[in-house]
């Protein structure tokens, strides 16, 4: 079975790649995905799978406490669910992909166009490449073989590729909202081929510091919020260290800062001869994997209390935190779980060596599966995350290859194999 699947894949490199390359060509930034959705659909029609294809209702969503996006309107946005029925008594699971990608910045610091999808020396460029089509395009060929060598599942096979996980997971929550799930799931965002069985959440913080307005000229006279934001920093920083020193979990080994606070928006002042009187700090809080979002807010507003004990300013002028924009639903599933066996396993027969079990340092909609779509899901997929976002964003096309002959072989094993068509 192993060697249909690899020669199988070995024969359809080229269509693979073409295909990569016309999902890459489009610019599926956010509220433009519908052109390479249909491609999508098209693909696994062609493949004879059932396909629901549906733009998410988000007057609907927004009222649903996990809803996370800058918008409720979806048109031109759809998702789309390829469903492969088994013939019964197997496993279900569920393969989920993210068709947006975040915009391509200054094309100044491209090499090439940045939705060019050139290849050059193994290499397929543009944006989305690694984060995440490469990994879709992974997915597509494993789901192919399958199909393709003649294999008859008894479990169902269930293949997404959402919308909005860039901003929060719209995409993936209108799925399960919708019915979709599984008795596993498995996510082939760029790990490298590492295998995240843990995924790190994460949310968006806005905290406004207040000072005393007064001229530059008697500066001493006000009280600078530029300066009282470098204290909340400060403090911040410390209890990014308090929280970061609790993490004793194996899989976090090799991070240094498992759980970062990272500050990425300053903005105070209006006048150079005027002493600011409010600084806003925009910012990220790590989560834990197995720490819940409203427990994270809880300590950020706890700690923040703390600051009065430092500085008396902030007894009567108490730093107020907004949590706003993006958040990602952490993910925990059991290293030990029966998908994680047969997905090392298969790993081990494709690539002939033992694979590196960690801890995902960033968000997927892993979590939002997980936990509420009661779905254990593992991220594991081709692409490094050094490039993802970056500039002359690439992914290597053997590490597609290798991705979709384990994720092919993951699925016969998980649902179970009836046979083979004639």
């Amino acid at each position: 079975m192993q060697k249909q699947i690899h020669q199988w894949i070995r024969l359809h490199r080229e269509e693979g790649t073409s295909f990569l390359q016309n999902m890459v060509r489009i610019p599926t930034t956010q509220g433009n995905e519908k052109e390479a959705q249909v491609l999508i659909a098209d693909k696994l029609r062609e493949m004879r799978l059932d396909v629901d294809v549906w733009e998410p209702d988000g007057e609907t969503l927004e009222a649903h406490p996990y809803f996370c996006s800058p918008r409720n309107r979806f048109t031109g946005s759809p998702n789309v669910v390829g469903v492969l029925k088994g013939s019964g008594g197997g496993r279900s699971i569920l393969l989920n992909g993210h068709m947006d990608v975040v915009p391509e910045g200054n094309p100044e610091q491209w090499d090439d166009d940045p939705f060019s999808g050139k290849v050059v020396d193994g290499k397929l460029f543009g944006r989305g490449a690694t984060d995440m089509k490469g990994g879709i395009a992974s997915l597509l060929l494993a789901v192919g073989a399958v199909q393709g060598t003649g294999i008859k599942l008894k479990g169902d096979l269930i293949i997404q590729s959402v919308i909005e996980e860039e901003s929060g997971g719209v995409g993936t929550l209108a799925a399960i909202v919708k019915g979709y799930q599984a008795d596993a799931a498995l996510i082939p965002e760029p790990t490298n081929l590492r295998i995240f069985p843990k995924q790190q959440g994460s949310m968006w913080f806005r905290i406004e510091v207040k000072g005393r307005s007064a001229h530059g000229g008697t500066r001493y006279e006000g009280v600078s919020a530029i300066e009282k934001s470098i204290a909340v920093m400060q403090h911040i920083q410390e209890l990014e260290k308090k929280r970061n020193a609790r993490i004793s979990d194996p899989l976090y080994a090799h991070n240094p800062i498992p759980i970062p606070i990272n500050i990425g928006v300053i903005q105070g002042g209006n006048w150079p001869s005027s002493v600011p009187d409010t600084v806003k700090l925009e910012g990220r809080m790590g989560v834990a994997p197995d720490e819940k979002l409203e427990e994270a807010k809880e300590e950020m507003v706890r700690w923040l209390v703390g600051l009065k004990e430092k500085d008396l300013w902030f007894e009567e002028h108490p730093p107020v935190v907004e949590w706003f924009g993006a958040r990602w639903v952490p993910g925990n599933v059991d290293p030990g779980h029966e998908l994680m066996r047969v997905l090392m396993q298969q790993y081990r027969e494709v690539r002939q060596e033992e694979p590196t079990i960690e801890a995902s340092p960033w968000g997927t909609d892993g979590g939002l599966l997980t936990q509420l779509g009661e779905t254990p899901c593992i991220v594991f997929g081709p692409g490094i995350t050094q490039v993802a976002h970056y500039p002359n964003e690439h992914i290597v096309m053997e590490d597609v290859f290798e991705a979709a002959e384990m994720i092919a072989l993951t699925v016969i094993h998980w649902c179970g194999c009836d046979g083979m068509e004639a």
